[in-house]
């Protein structure tokens, strides 16, 4: 069952709009370039100040290196730390441009969220791409502490200084490993960007790809060769064998030319470290700073299955657009995630669409935005991937660069999202832009339009009479009670859906499921014609005027009757009730059929024989699982109805079906269909059975088994699979 917690706006808006109001992350980072700057340079004359110590076992601080030497570099440091900040300060004044989005509160999910991102946990989904990833970010994170502990360690009072004897051995050792693994990370990347060159990381691949990596290698070098000429310089004695290898290296390096070597050595690795200072927040390595803070905004109190609230167009009288076209429609977080991209290609390499051929990438979708954002940004700054000269963008319309025919692509299934290392949020992007296209350009595929007439003249998206929604239940052997007829109560609405009422496919899933309600002794209703179409084909495909229209009929008719619990077997009716009616006001406990079958069965009201003659592989519906999370009630049905194997994709990373996000009402006509590549993946499983948990993946399944031509598998939803189970 959903426990995602909804947002009502009156909660939300006052503190996104005081939050926009008082706090400009872009004035905090011009202050940080001016603090920063001022404490390097404070630094570097406390320093002066502090008479060396004579330590046997110690490493003196700018030893050999010349005082004017040493105050350019606090100068320049000094300068260019600053001028990092204030780079930094020009991209947020880019995120500034968007509208407000509240991610206050919730500290405790935001420090794991943090957490996760700087532990690497979330990049170790991709094993080899993970440990290259954290070996260059914690190799060079403890090689920049350890050079920040020798500067504390320098301005501290001589009595209290701590970098002698043994706790400067160990201090060498662990930076020395420490260079070691970021070099290894470093030349992981090489190969994996060079010699193996995986297609998602190749496509991206770009000249400054190139100078990044080998402006990190030159600084690890650079550092190891300073060291090497430092120990050469003063004896090479045997204590800093510590210094495994710079005392190594040292040996290359004669007597007589290690004072010369050890001061060109440190003036280049000092200025490689000013390069880097630049490049920070000018080029995609600015991701590993704001990828960690994309990750730490990410939690949100509203569900991950609703979209971004509007108000009521249907009394509105002040809306001047709706959706998403020019920068500043999108929120500052859809704005901040596009400098937190890594373009590593997760999402891409997961989406159904782009695997089947069709326009869209989303990846693509994340930097086109980002292009436009800072291209018409003022001041302009560099776009989060380089790109052709020859692309150029004269406004803030993000269609200059994104086409509808890749937003249209978009089965709004959510893979893209889970893959995401950095929490990164498309699929709100997509359908923003989409509400646009469809309410103010009129811009959606042909399709659409009987989809949108049926919904506004019949109520549902079939264009079936509203009074034949219950016709259904002359199939029963019992009565099924109708609420709002006169003195029926009940505990639980069986919301049945637009499928289940119309599709003669999903009918068969709507009797078993009664079947097995009635059979459990659960007291149950329908609405029968009071039923509308909960508006998701409409909601997702943009027409937010329509979803509006149909919500809000259902919700006063569910108020007005006082139901709080109902079931449904359509997932996208529960996606919508759980998580976008209380946007509007109606607050339900809403359950997905096959987890209330499934409690049932844990309580004995229902007693199915369990069968191991036939084997079952379940696709998981993007609608209920990635959306919702449900994933473990299905298996327990199918667990029962026979032997379960599971999809090469499966769970969170399960493959769609083709018919989520409004493409169950669209054609299919670039590239292979989204059904048949997921219907080649269940056959390949050798089951005798495919189950399914959603009426749309039910029929694009079966679809699938018809067209390539299996007609000895089965495919059946999981209630029909536990009725048979439970059939005398």
């Amino acid at each position: 069952m959903a426990t995602d917690t909804e947002t009502r706006p009156e909660d939300t808006e006052p503190q996104s709009e005081k939050t926009r109001r008082d706090i400009k992350v872009s004035k905090v980072l011009l202050g940080l370039a001016a603090l920063s700057s001022v404490a390097v340079l404070a630094s570097g004359w406390i320093g002066s100040l502090i008479a060396i110590p004579d330590h046997e076992i110690a490493r003196p601080i700018f030893g050999n290196i010349p005082a004017v030497m040493i105050a350019t570099f606090y100068v320049a440091v000094a300068a260019f730390l600053g001028m990092t900040f204030y780079l930094f300060a020009q991209r947020a004044k880019n995120w500034e441009r968007g509208a407000p989005d509240d991610r206050t509160r919730m500290w405790k999910r935001r420090i794991h969220a943090a957490r996760e991102g700087l532990s690497m946990k979330t990049l170790m989904r991709d094993p080899s791409a993970g440990v290259m990833h954290a070996a260059i970010y914690y190799g060079f994170l403890v090689l920049f502490l350890g050079t920040l502990t020798l500067e504390i360690d320098h301005l501290l009072p001589t009595n209290v200084q701590f970098l002698n004897g043994r706790v400067y051995q160990g201090y060498s050792l662990i930076l020395d490993i420490a260079a070691v693994v970021f070099l290894a990370g470093i030349a992981m990347a090489y190969v994996r960007r060079y010699m193996t060159k995986p297609w998602r990381t190749r496509s991206k691949t770009r000249p400054e790809d190139f100078w990044i990596l080998t402006l990190l290698a030159s600084i690890g070098i650079s550092g190891l060769l300073v060291e090497a000429a430092r120990i050469q310089l003063i004896g090479v004695p045997e204590w800093e064998s510590w210094s495994f290898v710079g005392m190594a290296l040292a040996g290359l390096i004669p007597a007589s030319v290690a004072s010369g070597l050890h001061q060109v050595f440190w003036a280049i690795h000092a200025v490689l470290f000013l390069v880097f200072l630049v490049m920070l927040p000018t080029t995609k390595l600015r991701h590993a700073v704001t990828s960690p803070a994309n990750m730490a905004l990410g939690p949100r109190e509203r569900p991950k299955g609703a979209m971004r609230e509007m108000p009521n167009l249907l009394e509105a009288e002040d809306i001047e657009t709706v959706g998403a076209s020019v920068i500043a429609d999108f929120t500052w977080k859809q704005l901040l995630d596009t400098d937190a991209c890594t373009t590593c290609g997760r999402c891409t390499a997961v989406c159904p669409a782009n695997i089947t051929g069709k326009p869209l990438d989303p990846r693509e979708i994340v930097l086109k935005l980002g292009e436009v954002a800072a291209r018409s940004g003022s001041p302009a700054v560099s776009p989060p991937v380089g790109v052709d000269a020859g692309i150029t963008v004269t406004s803030d319309n993000v269609f200059e660069r994104i086409t509808s025919e890749e937003l249209w692509a978009c089965t709004t299934c959510r893979a893209c999202d889970e893959a995401c290392p950095v929490d990164i949020e498309i699929v709100d992007k997509i359908l923003d832009m989409r509400r646009y296209l469809s309410l103010m350009e009129a811009d959606f595929p042909s399709e659409l339009g009987k989809a949108y007439i049926n919904l506004e003249n019949q109520s549902n998206v079939y264009g079936m009479s509203q009074a034949t929604r219950g016709d259904w239940t002359d199939e029963l052997d019992f009565e099924v009670k109708v609420l709002g007829d006169a003195g029926v109560h009940a505990e639980y609405l069986y919301w049945v859906g637009c499928a289940g009422s119309f599709d003669d496919r999903n009918r068969k899933v709507t009797i078993s499921t009664a079947k097995l309600l009635h059979k459990a002794g659960v007291d149950f209703a329908i609405l029968g014609p009071r039923e509308l179409c909960t508006g998701d084909p409409a909601r997702r495909t943009g027409n937010e005027y329509v979803f509006q229209g149909l919500a809000l009929q259902n919700i006063e008719t569910l108020n007005d009757l006082g139901i709080t619990k109902l079931i449904t077997q359509c997932p996208h009716c529960f996606n919508t009730m759980q998580n976008e009616y209380p946007q509007f006001g109606g607050h339900y406990d809403v359950m997905h059929h096959s987890e209330l079958l499934m409690s049932l069965v844990d309580e004995g009201a229902l007693t199915p024989k369990h069968d191991s003659s036939k084997t079952i592989t379940y696709h998981d519906p993007c609608y209920l699982g990635r959306h919702n999370d449900v994933y473990t009630a299905p298996r327990g049905l199918v667990d029962i109805a026979g032997g379960r194997v599971e999809m090469e994709r499966n769970g969170t990373g399960s493959f769609c079906c083709g018919a989520g996000g409004g493409r169950m009402f669209m054609e299919e006509r670039t590239g292979k269909k989204v059904n048949i590549e997921r219907t080649e993946e269940a056959l390949a499983t050798g089951a005798d059975v495919i189950a399914t948990g959603c009426p749309f993946c039910y029929i694009m399944i079966d679809d699938g088994v018809k067209e390539l031509g299996n007609e000895d598998v089965e495919v059946k939803d999981l209630a029909i699979l536990l009725d048979e189970q439970t059939s005398t």
